[in-house]
């Protein structure tokens, strides 16, 4: 839960906006349900739109896996519960404005991939859907009462989610030569693709703190920032005055943040207009910032209580992130000039399973591309410099390197509070909290840091996805 304004920004969105608006129509004539993910997206029409035309086609239209193992890979993921309780500030409100357009919200849609992540929203979500489809309830007993098709999917999905630059072409191997329970390739990628989407989909789902609709299960419930802090419960019970003191305080200490921000940007766009750097120092500077991103350490573990345990539905959980780089561990740096999306996965996805390489490239360029000009107070600004810093930084920290841009750039427009908020939502996102989403950009309007989330989100999957499609390719050729 944030505040009155972030839901007052979604209200606006849907009345002002005729295409959120619609697409809000749609998702409920579509599905019989309109779910808090989709309401956040909603500060994006253009993108939520991309967004649910992508995931309705991964699990409802044909496909290489049946619907019932597409909802059971979903809850794979592995969840914890998100940091507050959006519904009482956000989404209440907007449900009573929807109104007169639906009688009633049910659960959204479930996945195996979510439980990885320990996000119980999306889990209980695919529950319910998986039930819908057919799926046996006894495999909801954990991975153990699953097939041992889906059981052998579990160290790929461990390695994906948490150290996707451990994949080989033997993983692969393992999975497409079983004897008895083996995987087609056109079935992998469908896998793989679902994997992706709902590890990347419990970043945005924890980043934005996001929780389950109220008649769903943990609806009622919220995640404290720790047993001493202030519990964000008390804004929703009206006690939330001390919080609005300290957002007034803080508004005046961040005075001219913004400016700061955009001041950097046209300095380093006349850097790169006088000089440009060689391949050797750019390689430096990349090497510089991946070893630095070791040194930007995610949020400790907060204390909360799960609405659902979901760690029967992956294997080892206290597998999890590691950095890459650590003494006497060395992992060969991912050149995208090797093997990219756009040149290699998007194709190879393509070809397997028919038109999601369009799809899932349509929703990355949304994502990448979005803009409005604007920088919370300022107009016409123009955004491509940071928007493509916290992409790269996100790959950055993959280990992910793009031979013609500057990583020197990253340290001069990410501070280390959005560092630290990009690296907790994206490698453990279960960890996010109220207080660090409120520390980054504080001039921002919620509605931008939404778009960050996005950006973090899609980032993340191509992260993974490349990976991935690499060792493919590889055991391909």
């Amino acid at each position: 839960m944030y505040s009155l304004a972030l839901w007052h920004q979604i209200l606006q969105v849907s009345k002002v906006d005729p295409r959120a608006q619609s697409i809000f129509e749609d998702a409920f004539a579509a599905l019989g349900r309109l779910d808090n993910i989709s309401l956040v997206m909603g500060f994006h029409p253009q993108y939520l739109e991309s967004f649910l035309r992508t995931q309705h086609y991964l699990l409802q239209m044909d496909g290489p896996l049946s619907l019932h193992y597409r909802h059971y890979i979903g809850i794979m993921v592995r969840p914890l519960k998100p940091y507050s309780n959006l519904y009482t500030t956000m989404v209440k409100p907007l449900h009573r404005h929807l109104d007169s357009l639906v009688n009633s919200l049910l659960p959204p849609f479930p996945s195996q991939a979510a439980a990885r992540h320990q996000c119980s929203y999306l889990v209980n979500l695919h529950v319910n859907d998986f039930l819908q489809v057919g799926g046996d309830p006894k495999w909801l007993n954990g991975l153990d009462g699953a097939p041992q098709k889906l059981q052998a999917l579990g160290e790929l999905n461990k390695i994906l989610a948490h150290r996707p630059w451990l994949l080989t072409k033997a993983h692969i191997e393992h999975l497409l030569k079983a004897e008895e329970h083996s995987w087609s390739l056109a079935e992998l990628i469908h896998a793989v693709v679902l994997l992706t989407h709902y590890h990347s989909l419990a970043s945005f789902t924890f980043g934005c703190g996001i929780t389950p609709e109220i008649h769903s299960d943990g609806g009622h419930t919220f995640r404290p920032l720790s047993l001493s802090q202030y519990c964000v419960c008390d804004i929703a019970n009206g006690n939330g005055h001390g919080n609005d003191l300290e957002e007034r305080r803080g508004s005046h200490q961040v005075s001219g943040e913004v400016e700061v921000l955009m001041e950097r940007m046209k300095q380093l766009q006349e850097c790169r207009d006088e000089e440009e750097a060689s391949q050797e120092e750019m390689a430096t500077r990349f090497e510089k910032e991946k070893t630095e991103s070791m040194l930007v350490a995610t949020a400790e573990d907060e204390e909360c209580v799960q609405s659902r345990d979901v760690s029967r539905h992956f294997e080892d959980p206290s597998y999890g992130y590691k950095d890459f780089s650590r003494r006497g561990e060395h992992v060969p740096t991912f050149r995208v000039q090797d093997y990219s999306w756009e040149d290699h996965g998007y194709s190879l996805v393509n070809r397997l399973y028919p038109d999601v390489g369009q799809l899932l490239d349509e929703k990355f360029q949304m994502a990448y591309n979005l803009t409005y000009n604007t920088m919370a107070m300022h107009k016409d600004v123009d955004t491509s410099m940071l928007r493509r810093a916290i992409w790269n930084y996100i790959h950055c920290m993959f280990g992910i390197r793009y031979d013609d841009y500057d990583y020197g750039e990253i340290n001069q427009l990410l501070d280390r509070s959005f560092k630290v908020y990009i690296k907790t939502m994206v490698c453990s996102p279960e960890k996010t909290t109220k207080r660090m989403y409120e520390s980054f950009w504080r001039q921002f309007q919620h509605s931008e840091k939404v778009h960050v989330n996005l950006l973090l989100m899609e980032a993340r999957m191509q992260a993974e996805l490349l990976y991935a499609l690499r060792a493919i390719t590889r055991y391909m050729t």
